[in-house]
């Protein structure tokens, strides 16, 4: 599976499919939470949340791909990532783009 964020795949002629997507929430424990909130007192980069976002955007990606091939994609252009916070700690992210088919 070619997975790009433009339109197009040079040389290739292709033919749309449909829109796809993936989406998954992701939440860190309290412990690492709370331990995230301290930090922000003294800054830096919060490595608990960088990792799950890292995993929510690798997850929702693979449930976009999963979606492409069961439609018989080749391939998924135009990919775009969206995240939203959906409570304190947890975010949504989605992955989502255009399943198509080389001709």
């Amino acid at each position: 599976m070619i997975l790009v964020n433009t339109d197009y795949i040079s040389g290739k002629e292709l033919e749309m499919l449909g829109m796809v997507k993936g989406s998954t929430i992701q939440s860190k424990n309290f412990g690492k939470d709370l331990t995230q909130s301290f930090k922000t007192l003294v800054g830096g980069e919060l490595k608990a949340y960088t990792e799950m976002m890292n995993e929510a955007r690798a997850l929702a990606t693979k449930r976009m791909v999963a979606e492409a091939e069961q439609m018989g994609a080749d391939a998924v252009v135009n990919i775009r990532y969206a995240s939203a916070a959906v409570m304190q700690g947890a975010a949504e992210v989605m992955a989502y783009g255009t399943a198509v088919k080389f001709k």
